[in-house]
């Protein structure tokens, strides 16, 4: 992994880069939560996904929004932040020219940012979508949500309303051409304390079913209320449990 820094509409930007060793590796970039709350690159989720696109073949951007770390300028409330996420894509493709594929994956505030990435980059393949703040964000630009992807939630969230992010997940997959799945992770909190690997695996699962076009593993299934079941699967390929392979270097 190597430090990066490039240049941002507000300045410097400073991020974590890995580069695949395959060649026309797909790329990934990931964003992370609000930095009012102390969101930063180095947040665990954040680094969870950054770790299991790495151990699957991606080349990797993880980076810090504007005024934070050794990022220049200040907070924006979010247009600044999709400027920089926009700088950050371009850069990563840049720097992969002969990637196939594009993905981006956000967590809470980093997921709101990324999905309005997502409408505004028609070369973005496939999105995870971590705790998006449905009781707090506007997501109705969704319409309609352009590609297919992964909405994960922790079931006892005590800041992103389960129950909102489960309706926003149900409302998106009624659009035609895009499946959107969802996973509730029924015990994990907002920042998924004791259950990284959950969030790891359910995110690696879904992965390597979108790269190889198989029928999907997780599905959405109608609710009431956000007392759905952890959908992970039970019988894991062997390519799947390699994703755990390398989980332990997750510092805690």
């Amino acid at each position: 992994m190597t430090e990066v820094l490039f240049n941002g509409h507000a300045g410097r930007i400073e991020g974590r880069y890995h580069k695949s060793e395959r060649a026309n590796a797909p790329v990934a970039l990931i964003l992370h939560p609000d930095p009012n709350f102390g969101g930063t690159m180095s947040n665990k989720v954040v680094y969870s996904l950054f770790s299991c696109f790495k151990d699957l073949g991606f080349s990797v951007l993880r980076f810090n929004f504007r005024g934070v770390g050794r990022s220049q300028g200040t907070f924006d409330d979010g247009l600044g932040e999709l400027s920089d996420a926009t700088v950050a894509l371009d850069w990563l493709q840049n720097m992969n020219p002969d990637a196939k594929r594009c993905w981006i994956a956000g967590y809470s505030f980093g997921a709101w940012i990324g999905l309005q990435l997502l409408m505004r980059r028609p070369d973005i393949n496939n999105f995870i979508a971590v705790t998006p703040p449905a009781n707090e964000k506007d997501f109705s630009f969704l319409a309609p949500c352009p590609t297919s992807g992964l909405i994960i939630q922790g079931g006892k969230d005590e800041i992103v309303n389960p129950a909102e992010v489960a309706r926003m997940a149900r409302r998106l997959n009624q659009q035609r051409h895009v499946e959107i799945d969802f996973a509730m992770i029924e015990d994990g909190d907002h920042m998924y304390n004791e259950h990284l690997k959950d969030l790891y695996k359910v995110s690696g699962q879904y992965i390597i079913t979108a790269m190889q076009r198989r029928p999907q593993i997780i599905r959405p299934h109608p609710v009431d209320d956000y007392e759905e079941d952890l959908l992970l699967e039970s019988d894991l390929a062997a390519e799947d449990d390699e994703l755990l392979d390398d989980y332990d270097d997750i510092k805690d």
